[in-house]
């Protein structure tokens, strides 16, 4: 069978160093097999594509995202923090089927690709634990929308009034004992579960991986985080955990175990290359070192870290110390959205809120490479998030004649500081193009549309006792973890305010 071949005539193509030059671009297979200057000679079977008047850059790739989230755009409140949120997450997955599980999957993959995004890291919850149904379902809502992906269940043996000393005994006293009764999945049968996702896995692993995600160190027993490192050796796979995204979490932390969140997984053997750490806010320099001694990546994710309230990572000290950091939108609930050129820009933007070192600033182009090239290796893909010959056909064509690209000037710097996916006209992975001109080629949007109204309408009502419980409970929650960020932890992450007084 002849290799099937399409060259990509006459794009500004972003390259390495964020350079951008008039070229052709020849993919075989799906793969890159050469970028060079327009006109090049290529057989006579090969497709043509234009792509004049057209920026050709790689795909984005979010390194940490809830495709859960999708189905629960809109019902996270305005003033939430991460643990009030963290109270009623339950709430809001306790009564879906495997058709909801990917119904809010393709909801999530449908946005990413709009928005120019062609791979992700996906942590998926589902209750009461995982299934190999429901994890399934979630990779081939990936798989259908044509994108890349890792997929892995969200997973813990904790609940968060057992992950917090302190919490049920602050509860009033008739709370107390519905909330002391609450358990997570028994450790044994969730590890039954993801000895089986990872046994039967049944995705080309070029498109879609299984990982493992234990949610939060704190919500996971040393055992249970042990077990995780060991599955992750065993097969192969990585490991995805919520490192110190609040201040609370870090203050809780020192007082659990006497040592920051960091030293305490590096002291069980926790940390290494195939782990990667969402947020990872309130770090001092000794845990980057950790981090960066140990290979573990971090995932940025600045727009849920301001939409509740959870602080600024110190990006700028974890690039310095050799630590590799890619960017993730987190989920459409907490963030809003599934867009990747939006938190790109915030990941150079909140660089600079210091002042006026702006040696110390992330720059447009730094910014790209972190959404690039950085969150593919949070991933663990090393032949994706750049535009050079051996690398996935993973192509995204903007359009040059949209404002913020007039004049042209400075290609890369309008396009991180300016573009809001608004200009994506094209996208095509591993060679195929799967969005073109406003329309999604590989799943039904108005179906799709149809589906996720009736189904968070009928949702919504099965939880909503669930709901009401949490809302109440949330309040406290947030008050309790509020005390503990303000009193247990030093760190100057930019929120003080709310602890002076």
């Amino acid at each position: 069978m002849s290799a099937r071949r399409t060259v990509i005539r006459g794009g500004l193509v972003v390259g390495t160093e964020g350079r951008t030059a008039l070229q052709d671009v020849l993919i075989e297979d799906g793969r890159i097999l050469a970028i060079d200057n327009p006109g090049f000679d290529v057989s006579e079977d090969a497709e043509i594509l234009s792509a004049a008047d057209r920026m050709l850059m790689p795909g984005l790739i979010s390194a940490h995202t809830h495709s859960h989230g999708g189905l629960n755009r809109g019902a996270v409140d305005d003033k939430v923090s991460l643990e009030m949120f963290l109270t009623g997450q339950g709430s809001s997955t306790r009564s879906r089927g495997v058709d909801d599980k990917y119904l809010s999957a393709a909801l999530s993959a449908a946005e990413m690709i709009r928005r120019g995004c062609t791979a992700c890291f996906d942590l998926t919850v589902e209750f009461p634990g995982p299934s190999r149904e429901g994890i399934a379902a979630v990779a081939r809502a990936h798989h259908d929308a044509g994108m890349r992906a890792v997929v892995a269940p969200m997973i813990a043996d904790r609940t968060i009034y057992q992950a917090l000393p302190g919490l049920l005994e602050a509860l009033p006293v008739e709370l107390r004992s519905q909330y002391a009764s609450l358990s997570a999945a028994p450790m044994e049968a969730t590890f039954s579960a993801c000895d089986d996702i990872l046994a039967n896995w049944e995705f080309d692993r070029r498109w879609i991986r299984p990982a493992l995600g234990p949610t939060i160190p704190l919500h996971c027993s040393d055992p249970f985080l042990i077990r995780c490192a060991q599955l992750s050796h065993e097969h192969g796979i990585q490991l995805q955990t919520h490192l110190a995204e609040s201040r609370a979490q870090a203050a809780i932390g020192l007082k659990r175990y006497g040592k920051s969140l960091v030293a305490h997984l590096e002291e069980i053997g926790f940390l290494s290359e195939r782990v990667s750490a969402a947020h990872a806010i309130w770090l001092d320099d000794d845990d980057i070192a950790r981090l960066s001694q140990s290979g573990v990546g971090v995932s940025h994710n600045p727009s849920s870290n301001l939409r509740l309230g959870s602080g600024v990572a110190p990006v700028r000290k974890m690039l310095r110390s050799g630590v590799t950091v890619g960017v993730g939108t987190d989920a459409s609930n907490t963030s809003d959205g599934q867009n990747m050129f939006e938190v790109t820009r915030l990941a150079s933007y909140l660089s600079r809120i210091d002042g006026f070192a702006t040696d110390e600033w992330i720059s447009a182009h730094e910014a790209f490479h972190l959404a690039t090239e950085g969150s593919a290796a949070v991933l663990g893909f090393d032949k994706i998030g750049r535009l050079a010959p051996g690398y996935e056909a993973d192509i995204v064509f903007l359009r040059l004649d949209r404002p913020h690209f007039v004049p042209l000037r400075s290609p890369l710097i309008q396009m991180v500081f300016g573009e809001s996916g608004a200009s994506v006209q094209t996208v095509m992975i591993g060679g195929r193009i799967v969005f073109h001109d406003g329309t999604l080629l590989t799943l039904d949007e108005p179906s799709l549309r149809r589906q996720a109204q009736e189904a968070a309408e009928r949702l919504d009502r099965a939880d909503a006792g669930a709901y009401a419980t949490a809302a109440t409970v949330a309040r406290l929650v947030g008050a309790f973890c509020a005390a503990q960020g303000c009193t247990g932890h030093t760190l100057p992450r930019k929120l003080s305010l709310a602890c002076e007084g």
